[in-house]
């Protein structure tokens, strides 16, 4: 998100299902997800202390997230943290951290997509530049696969958050690799590929036809775009108390990016979109835009929750037990009977 810069049950039997490791009575598509914030967080603070500069979850955090019917997380990690050497091997405490969160969350029956939350950069050198190969990218991504593949809470590999400005050139090529790095590992999981400029929705087909190209062996690929409903669209949500308020912003944003879909026979996702809690406008807007998503089975996941948040108006987290506004609008469309796999297209591409 362009703001944050504070930045399956055991002993259950799986089944492989459109590519995915999930509990095998679960017939149909997770069509809401939550973004658990906190690993992270504080930008440039690196390596930093668990619980002080960035934040995992808790014991017990993914069993309130169960009773509440989320299925799937996508989980940001920091990449100077995972690796904080340019092809060594992932840091141990770091990875260890996600090695536990993974663990808490299989216990719940709950998936996890690893998300690299890094925009095409690396200690703010973009992806493909001359200390930041596009090699050291692939070998990331294969160094992640090969740490976490064979664990049973892993739902999907998020390639890479926002990718944005001077890296949108080169984020194809890139995107390829860290495709490559991962299938040399892990043929079995989803990968979820971000868009240029900053994945945005509204603005996803003059941006992203070149992604088309990307070949996946395993025929297991799904498009992400991000979506917030303020008037610049960046989720900073500053705009005047006073500014009409567009009940359909949220579908008109995403249209693009179905219809692009849609023409190209493409799976697709909304990685990220949130709301505040002060002016229940915004979560007319929500309402609509979930609405529209449905008959598509395009899932939606919500940014932001996380225990460091606190009362931040777009934390989704309960307050003193008590639900944020913005899970009344969530929980209406956490599961579509008729979706049984990504869509708008019903066929793998």
């Amino acid at each position: 998100m362009r703001w944050l810069r504070r930045s399956v049950l055991a002993g259950l039997t799986l089944t492989v299902f459109q590519g995915l490791y999930i509990p095998a009575q679960a017939a149909t598509l997770p069509m809401v997800l939550i973004n658990v914030s906190g690993a992270e967080s504080s930008e440039g603070k690196f390596p930093g202390e668990n619980g002080t500069d960035y934040f995992f979850p808790s014991e017990g955090y993914f069993t309130r997230w169960k009773a509440k019917g989320i299925r799937t997380v996508r989980f940001p990690v920091k990449w100077e943290r995972l690796q904080p050497v340019l092809g060594d091997g992932l840091d141990p405490t770091y990875a260890g951290l996600i090695d536990k969160m993974l663990m808490q969350a299989n216990q719940q029956g709950i998936g996890v997509i690893i998300d690299v939350h890094n925009y095409a950069r690396y200690r703010q050198q973009v992806i493909g530049s001359r200390d930041v190969t596009v090699d050291h990218y692939r070998q990331l991504m294969q160094r992640i696969a090969e740490r976490w593949h064979d664990a049973p809470a892993l739902y999907a590999y998020d390639l890479m958050n926002e990718p944005h400005d001077d890296s949108d050139a080169i984020w194809p090529q890139a995107a390829q690799a860290g495709i490559d790095g991962i299938r040399k590992v892990d043929r079995k999981r989803l990968i979820i590929v971000e868009g240029r400029d900053w994945a945005s929705a509204a603005r996803w087909p003059q941006n992203n036809d070149a992604l088309l190209k990307l070949k996946d062996p395993a025929n297991n690929l799904v498009f992400s775009a991000h979506l917030y409903l303020d008037s610049n669209g960046g989720g900073t949500y500053t705009d005047p108390k006073n500014r009409p308020i567009d009940p359909d912003i949220g579908v008109n944003r995403a249209k693009p990016f179905i219809q692009w879909l849609q023409k190209n026979g493409r799976r697709g996702q909304i990685g990220e979109m949130g709301f505040p809690d002060n002016d229940p406008r915004w979560a007319v807007a929500a309402d609509r835009l979930l609405k529209y998503l449905q008959p598509y089975c395009v899932p939606l996941a919500y940014w932001t929750s996380g225990e460091s948040w606190g009362p931040e108006p777009m934390n989704l987290e309960p307050i003193d037990g008590q639900d944020r506004p913005q899970w009344q609008v969530m929980a209406k469309y956490l599961d579509t009977p008729t979706c049984t796999q990504y869509g708008p297209g019903a066929a793998r591409r």
